[in-house]
């Protein structure tokens, strides 16, 4: 129950004690519900603008610089989004949420802007520097869903955030209809095939970056830490938040993660969460091939990584409901147990198609379970000063981790097929299930409360 114990009650009491004209917690309320609606709106916005980069990105790569480099062009996306959230978190340390989400949009979009001219020009260099900036979409889109968190009472924490997750849904559904439409708008002002999505793409992430500059007003990191600061006794216990500030970066972020428990099992529910399923989804398509004619085959695809993007996105907000109601804790077991689920039964699909189905849909519940529940967990459990950083350290471990998935999958599918490939990702999530069931040592700083 001290969790319950919020710096936003406390505030309250505090205001309360010194006969201030109004309390603090009222006050939150409707900024954090100003938040979200926010939030929420952008998140399509940049969430089409991200999925139209997945779904064109290959085959836009395949033309420019042939196959073999399809599959890399598309890994540069995923390692610049997760190297972009370094700088993108010591830009929210220093001066909050909004500069730091306005300029991972910025950063997509011109991202956006060269993979447009790769394609005009036909050069490859800037193909893969335009990907590699082209992930700041993907920095933003994710580092919304800590922003949701920043004002949240602990018993809406899970759900708030599940919600902007949830938001990704809409634009990964609406995102092939624009790719389509923007192609075919582009064409005829001369811009060559699969050209014009990615024009589309800087625009939505430009609109983004707009609306967040203007209208994230108070940012909700500052105003979380001036209600700690208030909250905190004057003189040399009150210096961590203010030293934090100063001094955050990703050494004092894996400090203050060391320390921490609950932050080291949030941190790692979302990088091994990410890794089994970027192993086994990203070999998917493949799988499929070998029982489908190329005529079939993308139809397919198409039908079986829907069922699995519904399982990451479409049931987020029972999630956090779950995370809320059992505990951070059970819903990283039960996803960890989802994920297990999901190997099993994809690994030993065979060329079953429907069961393959199953089993991706498996992957992307256990995948959700992981990302809110650790991402929650991660959130509350260390001080708001370094709290930006610590959430960069695990977008950057998660999307390490996913790219490596990646790049391994092919080599372990090609060596030894795609049952061993889901089996070694089962065997990669076991040790989630040890640190999730270690109990907490007594006094240990396992959250902020």
């Amino acid at each position: 129950m001290g969790a319950l114990d919020t710096p936003y009650r406390r505030g309250v009491r505090m205001a309360t004690d010194l006969t201030a004209p109004a309390p603090v917690r009222p006050d939150v309320a409707p900024i954090q519900r100003r938040t979200l609606r926010l939030l929420f709106a952008t998140q399509i916005i940049g969430g089409v603008g991200v999925t139209i980069g997945i779904a064109v990105g290959a085959l836009l790569a395949e033309r420019i610089a042939g196959t073999a480099a399809a599959g890399l062009a598309q890994s540069c996306g995923v390692v610049g989004g997760a190297l972009l959230a370094v700088p993108v978190t010591r830009i929210m340390t220093g001066h909050g949420r909004r500069p730091g989400l306005v300029v991972a949009y910025l950063v997509g979009a011109a991202g956006g802007v060269l993979v447009v001219l790769a394609a005009a020009t036909g050069w490859v260099p800037l193909l893969f520097l335009g990907m590699l900036l082209f992930g700041g979409g993907s920095a933003a889109n994710l580092q919304a869903r800590y922003t949701a968190v920043d004002l949240a009472e602990p018993a809406r924490r899970g759900r708030q955030l599940s919600l902007i997750v949830w938001a990704t849904t809409i634009g990964a559904v609406a995102a092939p209809n624009f790719a389509a439409l923007a192609d075919h708008t582009t064409g005829g002002w001369g811009l060559p095939p699969l050209a014009g999505p990615f024009a589309f793409s800087a625009a939505a992430f430009v609109l983004a970056a707009g609306v967040l500059l203007v209208l994230l007003r108070p940012d909700p990191l500052l105003t979380a830490r001036r209600l700690a600061a208030a909250d905190a006794p004057a003189g040399p216990v009150a210096a961590p938040v203010a030293t934090a500030r100063r001094v955050a970066g990703m050494r004092a972020a894996w400090s203050a993660v060391r320390g921490r428990p609950a932050a080291r099992l949030g941190i790692a529910a979302v990088a091994v969460g990410h890794l089994v399923m970027v192993a086994v989804m990203s070999m998917t398509p493949v799988r499929l091939g070998e029982s489908h004619s190329d005529a079939d085959v993308l139809r397919v695809v198409g039908i079986v990584l829907s069922l699995h993007i519904a399982g990451m996105y479409a049931f987020a907000p029972l999630v956090g409901w779950l995370t809320d109601r059992l505990g951070r804790r059970p819903v990283i077991l039960g996803g960890v147990g989802l994920l297990l689920a999901a190997c099993a039964v994809a690994g030993t699909a065979g060329h079953h198609t429907p069961r393959l189905s199953v089993g991706l849909l498996l992957l992307g519940l256990g995948w959700s379970g992981t990302m809110v529940a650790g991402s929650t967990l991660l959130s509350e459990s260390v001080p708001t000063g370094i709290r930006p950083s610590v959430q960069g350290l695990s977008d950057l471990t998660m999307g390490l981790a996913g790219a490596g998935a990646a790049a391994l999958s092919g080599f372990v599918m090609r060596m030894a097929g795609y049952p061993v490939l889901a089996l070694l990702a089962a065997v990669a999530a076991v040790p989630l299930v040890a640190l999730a069931l270690r109990p907490v040592p007594t006094g240990a700083p396992d959250e902020e409360g």
